[in-house]
Order: structure tokens, then C-alpha cells, then sequence
């Protein structure tokens, strides 16, 4: 049995502790949280549960085997830190830190302490976006050209980071995930529409290796909620709609044939258009935060580092968020990565 200690009982907090409640071979054993009023409301939930002000309670917890940060972004790397150096598995929520130097030393820390540092990059563990992966390797779709991700809604707004910041990791390590690489370049937009100090919505363009080029729109203001990649390939093209449970992954038979048999001009191919049929794979869905946990705590167990959302992709994935936010800055500058 791992006792788990999650420090934050915010948004994502309390779904931690359910899933390591829930899970047979985890407990949730303490929570920390700045907010007596959170504390109490998790309480109700769960009287087992022991609840401090002070996360360093949970570290200095011999009983403790693993900690899970679900803290404001800018507390990641100092929590991690203090957790991995009392001996402490750590799953963090992403991003794992706001530099990639940060991200670097928590890996060497980790590495060094002989403790699992997973980071909370969850996409990655659902079932539906594994299979996409494994039918773009197949290498059915052909060649990829472009991808592009919508990830919109009306709120939730967030205060310690931007919609670029808080939104955009998740497709960032699902492009990571899929193209086996960080981008090499990336130029975005991004608009204070709020009138704040933080940017409601960004609108980013990842060149990948191989000539592939990705699209980002996130957005805190948006009158329909959306969570959706599509990604075209010379042979295949297909949607991923995360809101769809029935057909969440459709694929479509559609792709561009060149041909000589006319042409206008000397040299110049005609492009003639196929269209075949939509297919719906038979996926069997889960709930990625408890897949996510479960390989935590299988890592945990077997004194195996993460080969899945490691500390390495976490630090390619903020890469790429601070050359985003720098081109950004830069009014849409290209920035390399």
C-alpha cells in the first residue's frame, strides 16, 4: 500500500486524492492547502484524512511514501525540490516548473535520490490519444503534413499564469507525443483581451521535424467549450474530438492525388481530391487521471523511472512554452528552439 500525500486541494487537488483513494493499492493519507476552507470541504469528503496548513508536514511524514503537487504552477520546482530531497516520490501537475533549468536540476535530483519524478502531462495516458499514436507509427495515414488544436471555453480563468501557460502544455506533449520531438521553431500571438496583465488567448504555430507544421488556439474566452486535434496526413486524415464520448477518433479517408493526365500549364501537376469513407474505431475509454496514477505508483513500486511524461519531456514541453511566450513578447517573432 503507498500512502500518498497531495499538496493543493484547489481544482485539481481533490480528484488526486480520489483517485489514490480509489485505487487499491494507494491511499491518500494527508492533504495540504493554505485555504482552512478547503481543508474542511476535503474533510467532509474524507474524514480519514489527515489535513495541515504546512506541506512540509506531509514531507516530514515518515508514513508518506509519495507526494502529489497540485500547488499554483510557480511553487512547482520549490515544492519538488524539498519533496525529492526527504526521499519522496513526486508526481507533479504541469507544468513541472517555469524554467527549463529548474526542470534540469529537479531531474538530476531525482535521479541522484533514486525517486520517480512524473509529471502530470495526462493526455499522454488516455486511452483514446494512445491509439492515435500507435495509427500515426503504423504509418496508415502516410506522411504527416499538418496538425492544429483547439483547446477553448468560456473560463475557468486563472490568476498565477496565462491561458498560454495553464492550456497549451497539454496539446504541446500530445504534438511531443505524437511527432517523437519538441518543435525547431515557433512564432504565436497572444491578446490581453481581459484588460489584465495575463493573456486570455494565444495563437501559436509549431514547426516540427520533418516539414511538420502545428497550430494552437487557446483561449479562456470562447463561447463553446472545445477540446479537439486534427491531423492531416497524405493518405488518411483524422479528428480527435475529447468531448465526444461515443466517436472521440474519426478517421477519414480523404487525401490529395497528383496526376499528369492534365495540366494547364507546362510542368504543372493537376490535384485531384479522393474521398472515401469515415471510420470510427472501436476505442475502450478510461479515466487518463487514474491510468496516470496507476503508472505512478507501478513505477514507484518497481524502482523504475518513468518512460512517459519524465522530466525530459516535461523540460521540452516548457521549452517550448518560453520560446511561445518569447515570440509572444516579440509581437509574433520567429523564435528557435
Amino acid at each position: 500500500m503507498v500512502n500518498m500525500g497531495v499538496i493543493g486541494c484547489g481544482h485539481w487537488g481533490p480528484n488526486h486524492i480520489r483517485i489514490f483513494n480509489q485505487l487499491p493499492n494507494s491511499n491518500s493519507l494527508m492533504c495540504a492547502d493554505l485555504d482552512e476552507n478547503r481543508l474542511k470541504a476535503i474533510q467532509q469528503l474524507y474524514p480519514n484524512i489527515q489535513a495541515v496548513k504546512d506541506y512540509q508536514e506531509i514531507l516530514n511524514n515518515p508514513q508518506i511514501d509519495g507526494v502529489c503537487i497540485a500547488a499554483p504552477t510557480k511553487s512547482h520546482y520549490e515544492i519538488a525540490k524539498a519533496a525529492l530531497l526527504k526521499n519522496k516520490h513526486v508526481l507533479c501537475e504541469k507544468p513541472l516548473a517555469v524554467t527549463v533549468a529548474e526542470c534540469e536540476d529537479l531531474k538530476k535530483i531525482a535521479e541522484q535520490q533514486k525517486r520517480v519524478l512524473l509529471v502530470g502531462h495526462v493526455f499522454v495516458f488516455n486511452a483514446t490519444i494512445a491509439w492515435v499514436k500507435d495509427y500515426i507509427d503504423s504509418g496508415d495515414m502516410g506522411n504527416i503534413f499538418y496538425a492544429y488544436a483547439t483547446r477553448v471555453n468560456l473560463g475557468p480563468f486563472r490568476y498565477d499564469v496565462n491561458a498560454l501557460w495553464d492550456l497549451a502544455p497539454h496539446d504541446i506533449s500530445i504534438f511531443n507525443y505524437f511527432f517523437n520531438n519538441c518543435p525547431v521553431n515557433v512564432s504565436a500571438r497572444g491578446h490581453k483581451v481581459l484588460g489584465g496583465r495575463l493573456e486570455d488567448l494565444s495563437f501559436a504555430t509549431l514547426e516540427y521535424p520533418n516539414n511538420i507544421v502545428a497550430n494552437l488556439h487557446v483561449s479562456w474566452l470562447d463561447p463553446r467549450k472545445v477540446r479537439q486535434i486534427t491531423i492531416v496526413g497524405d493518405k488518411k486524415m483524422l479528428v480527435w474530438d475529447d468531448l465526444d464520448s461515443e466517436c472521440p477518433v474519426k478517421i477519414y479517408d480523404k487525401h490529395v492525388e497528383k496526376t499528369d493526365t492534365f495540366y494547364e500549364t507546362y510542368g504543372e501537376f493537376q490535384l485531384l481530391s479522393k474521398v472515401g469513407s469515415i471510420m470510427i474505431p472501436k476505442i475502450n475509454l478510461n479515466e487518463p487521471l487514474k491510468a496516470q496514477a496507476q503508472y505512478f505508483i507501478e513505477c514507484m513500486s518497481k524502482d523504475n523511472p518513468p518512460s512517459k511524461a519524465d522530466a525530459q519531456k516535461a523540460a521540452d514541453v516548457v521549452k517550448t512554452l518560453i520560446a511561445i511566450q518569447k515570440s509572444m513578447d516579440a509581437k509574433g517573432e520567429c523564435v528557435n528552439l
